[in-house]
């Protein structure tokens, strides 16, 4: 049985093919780091570790990534709120945030 996803340009449901026969790539935005992770975040994450938990199940090589951005204007005045550096700010919230990822068991 085929998987299909819906395509929200053609706005239907489409057949599920890969760009390379039995491999998938899956790109997934990560968060600015300048806060805790919320629950909307925890959804995104979760959600994209179910596709590639089903996608390897159905038996694809799958490389997944996400992004995280540390350093732009919010997390700059984060870490003068905080009276620390962006980079110690950064660390600490990117570690918070794969903390976080574990806690709710997405696959790293």
């Amino acid at each position: 049985m085929p998987l299909h996803i819906y395509n929200t340009m053609s706005r239907k449901k489409e057949e599920f093919v890969p760009l390379k026969r039995n491999f998938a790539r899956i790109y997934t935005c990560g968060l600015t780091v300048y806060d805790y992770m919320h629950i909307g975040h925890a959804r995104t994450y979760l959600f994209w570790d179910v596709v590639r938990r089903y996608l390897k199940y159905r038996g694809y090589g799958v490389y997944a990534i996400i992004n995280n951005t540390d350093i732009d204007d919010k997390n700059i005045a984060r870490a003068n709120e905080l009276g620390i550096s962006y980079r110690l700010s950064g660390d600490f919230f990117t570690r918070a945030f794969y903390d976080d990822m574990d806690a709710l068991g997405v696959r790293p």
